[in-house]
């Protein structure tokens, strides 16, 4: 991995049952097939893909709400796990039902999703005895940063736009 480009990217990881296919904030599936004609910014039209999400909400698991308690305990599981692994984070918040990390990464996605994953598990298992069983959704987001000004932003945003109970952290 020493021969690949970085890239700093803004990481979403949800909980289990937090963001599922057809969610009136809108969605996208895997590689797209389904999507909805908004985003958590510009919300898709009221009803829009309901039934899916009727269908989702019926079968998935309970929606995961992260203790205030905990979510310290997650959070710097996280930090300390990329740190260990000489990964550059600059900055991570843990709220009820997701968390970000700004975080320099290789700039391939399969490494991406590997690195992000065993964080995840690294996390999960720092609160297996307080939430036992899975935490995390499947995937995560993991938006590339474009240029100085997006960095800055999004290290703002981690760190000040998650609500004032969210679990914070900056290099």
């Amino acid at each position: 991995m020493d021969d690949l480009p970085l890239a700093w990217r803004l990481v979403t990881i949800n909980t289990l049952g937090s963001w599922l296919h057809g969610d009136p904030r809108g969605f996208r599936s895997r590689d797209h097939r389904i999507h909805s004609s908004g985003d958590y910014r510009n919300h898709p039209p009221k009803g829009e893909h309901a039934g899916l999400y009727t269908y989702q909400r019926e079968r998935s698991s309970p929606k995961l709400t992260i203790d205030r308690v905990l979510r310290p305990l997650i959070g710097q599981a996280l930090v300390d796990h990329l740190l260990d692994d000489h990964w550059l984070v600059l900055s991570t918040s843990v709220s009820s039902d997701h968390a970000h990390l700004l975080v320099m990464l290789p700039d391939t996605p399969r490494f991406v999703r590997a690195v992000v994953g065993e964080a995840k598990r690294v996390a999960s298992r720092a609160v297996k005895r307080q939430l036992p069983g899975a935490v995390w959704s499947a995937g995560c987001d993991a938006e590339r940063v474009r240029d100085s000004q997006h960095l800055w932003n999004a290290y703002r945003y981690v760190l000040t736009r998650q609500g004032a109970d969210s679990w914070t952290w900056s290099y």
